[in-house]
């Protein structure tokens, strides 16, 4: 869960890219489209070099003027995500890649990464999306049957861990808590981008917007590991959280997935790493952060294997060195590893249901920053991905 988000998103799948760029409309060497879209952020103001460009494969050259940490996203006018980019910093550059057809849109520019943002309207004329190939249709394909069953399997789970609350039972909700997690976190980013669904059920309480109510994991995760004991609110929250997961197993299949989301996506899961697992902020009562992390990194490297081998023919340099990254922050990972679960399941994927790692808590602070160093090493070139299956 990210620390904050925008209050009224509703759906679709967030499509990300990093590279730096430079100067304003640069020609973009993707197919379709036209030149970049200079996006200058400041704490004011969001600037857009054109408010109208053609449909196709899109990048948006961001530069952070001001002097807080921003985010950039490209929203439908009901607020539905199309693409994002979080935690650009002050006086950096990014460069967003994605799909998009003909119709209106807003930037936006969300400075602190608070509210709703600074918004510009923009316009998408003539045409349609990129065209894809059979490869490329074969994975957005299996990876939406992946997202489905991710959620599928996170229902079961999720009654384990809300039947033992309901019933009082303290040690069995602290053993089904992470398990009930994995699959949301394999798939977070087309998770969060039902945007109205993450908060309800993600949030920490330092990502609260004004006048939001605590529900969901974190909250009902203090309640067992700091408070020591299930408040009245206790078996209201375990039913809202049934229910609002539920609500999100029906709508994941309308999520809008392409191979840049996918590949985005995956770059995004190893931000959610870098930004909440390795600083031990996600799962700060628990301390069950390393569950997360490998989930984390399972559906990067998932999304990764599908868009292969298209990535492959394109640029099988980065393939080359995304196998080496992935392996080595795997065999990381497998240090701290205490077990599977004692049945044993697998997934959809093949990979366990559910894990035993270290607290973390116990994880000492030049260990913490060798994992950080294991998945800074792996982002840098994993960032490059969506590039690398739309040339």
């Amino acid at each position: 869960m990210r620390p904050a988000r925008l209050s009224v998103v509703t759906a679709t799948a967030a499509v990300v890219a990093l590279t730096a760029v430079t100067g304003c409309a640069e020609k973009s060497e993707s197919k379709g489209g036209a030149g970049a879209v200079q996006v200058t952020a400041k704490d004011d103001a969001c600037e857009v070099s054109t408010k109208e460009f053609p449909a196709g494969h899109l990048e948006l050259a961001v530069e952070n003027k001001g002097s807080k940490v921003t985010e950039v996203y490209l929203l439908f006018p009901d607020d539905r995500i199309v693409t994002e980019r979080e935690n650009i910093g002050p006086g950096t550059k990014a460069k967003i890649t994605a799909e998009v057809k003909s119709g209106s849109y807003e930037i936006a520019c969300k400075p602190g990464m608070k509210g709703d943002g600074i918004r510009q309207k923009v316009t998408v004329t003539g045409g349609t999306a990129a065209g894809r190939s059979p490869e490329m249709d074969a994975a957005v394909a299996a990876y939406r049957k992946y997202v489905q069953a991710q959620a599928d399997g996170t229902l079961p789970k999720v009654k384990v861990f809300t039947d033992a609350v309901r019933a009082g039972d303290l040690e069995a909700a602290k053993k089904a808590y992470a398990p009930s997690r994995i699959g949301w976190e394999r798939t977070e980013p087309v998770a969060e981008s039902f945007g109205d669904i993450d908060p309800k059920v993600d949030v920490r309480a330092d990502g609260l917007e004004p006048g939001q109510k605590w529900t969901g994991w974190h909250r009902l995760e203090k309640e067992l590991w700091q408070d020591r004991k299930l408040g009245p609110d206790a078996k209201s929250l375990a039913d809202a959280l049934d229910k609002d997961l539920l609500d999100w197993q029906k709508r994941v299949g309308r999520a809008e997935i392409t191979p840049t989301s996918m590949a985005n996506g995956a770059k995004e899961l190893l931000d959610e790493v870098a930004s909440g697992k390795v600083t031990g902020e996600e799962e700060r009562y628990s301390h069950t952060d390393l569950v997360d992390f490998k989930a984390n990194v399972e559906g990067a490297e998932h999304s990764y294997e599908l868009l292969k081998p298209v990535a492959a023919k394109n640029d099988p340099a980065l393939v080359t060195e995304l196998d080496k990254r992935f392996a080595a922050l795997n065999t990381l990972l497998d240090t701290y590893r205490e077990g599977a679960d004692a049945t044993g399941s697998t997934d959809a994927t093949g990979s366990p249901d559910s894990y035993a790692f270290t607290s973390y808590e116990k994880v000492g602070k030049a260990e913490r920053k060798e994992l950080s160093d294991g998945v800074n090493a792996l982002a840098e070139p994993l960032s490059k991905l969506a590039a690398a299956v739309v040339k």
